[in-house]
């Protein structure tokens, strides 16, 4: 029998993985104790600055986190392209983005010096483009077939895997999301034209591997098949799952960066009418 021909039984057992759980639990008790702070600090913007919203968000994004290391998506994604997809999508862009937007200036205060600092001393690295470079060589290299494999293969190598997905989604998003002001900072049209670029490349990526040929990772190509799906028709909805959620994500920050654009150029207008009005 071919190795696409094999069957097994989808894998649907939880890794638990103490690492991860444990980095979750110091992370999600870290951010509770300053929202905690904040929201008794007995200032009357105390409810703004620390909203319910922002703590969901922040909350939200570590059980992604769970969801895509330590639950059966970790599993099967050992068994199946599709799935793989799943979790570095969770990784590069929902978990960063709920984590970003889990915080205000407010409960970033602590560690906003830091931030500038390092902004200063990383010089270009710090900047929008090097994050559009990094997220974009990222995801291909992870993605040439010997590299995949070989993640695949290799706890470790499948650990600094996951690691780069969260470090380069976290430095992409940073730049659109953060609420502190960067000091190379993205105006105008800035935030379109570095979405537009990234997003280009990686749903290219992903409709290269939706119309591939042929099947491009031994490691599937090879491993028993689960679902009835063949490694080929695995790899065409892991390309799909890429393009759309690359396309459906470009929309919505898009939509979402214009409201908040709207929003500042709002309140810049009223700043400057109180001080005509002076």
């Amino acid at each position: 029998m071919s190795p696409n021909l094999q069957a097994a039984a989808a894998n649907l057992g939880w890794t638990l993985e103490p690492g991860v759980l444990i980095g979750v639990a110091v992370a999600g008790a870290a951010y509770a104790r300053r929202w905690v702070r904040v929201r008794q600090s007995g200032s009357p913007r105390a409810q703004a600055d620390a909203p319910v919203w922002r703590l969901c968000c922040f909350l939200g994004s570590l059980l992604f986190t769970l969801g895509a290391l330590v639950s059966p998506v970790d599993e099967l994604a050992d068994q199946l392209f599709l799935m793989h997809m799943v979790q570095h999508v969770l990784l590069l862009d929902v978990v960063p983005i709920l984590a970003i937007l889990g915080f205000t200036k407010v409960l970033l205060r602590p560690v906003t010096r830091a931030v500038h600092t390092l902004e200063r001393r990383a010089g270009l690295l710090a900047s929008p483009a090097f994050a559009v470079v990094i997220y974009i060589a990222v995801i291909w290299a992870w993605h040439i077939p010997a590299a995949y494999d070989l993640a695949l293969r290799h706890p470790l190598v499948h650990v600094l895997e996951h690691l780069s997905f969260l470090a380069a989604g976290s430095l992409y998003w940073w730049h659109l999301l953060s609420p502190i002001r960067a000091r190379l900072r993205l105006a105008g049209l800035g935030p379109v034209a570095y979405m537009g670029s990234t997003k280009l490349f990686v749903g290219a990526l992903g409709m290269g591997l939706a119309f591939a040929p042929t099947a491009l990772y031994a490691y599937y190509v090879h491993h028993a098949r689960v679902w009835g799906l063949s490694a080929h028709d695995d790899q065409s909805i892991a390309g799909i799952i890429m393009g759309v959620e690359q396309s459906l994500v470009m929309g919505i920050a898009i939509v979402v960066l214009f409201v908040r654009a709207l929003a500042e150029s709002e309140r810049e207008q009223q700043r400057r009418e109180r001080f005509e009005a002076v």
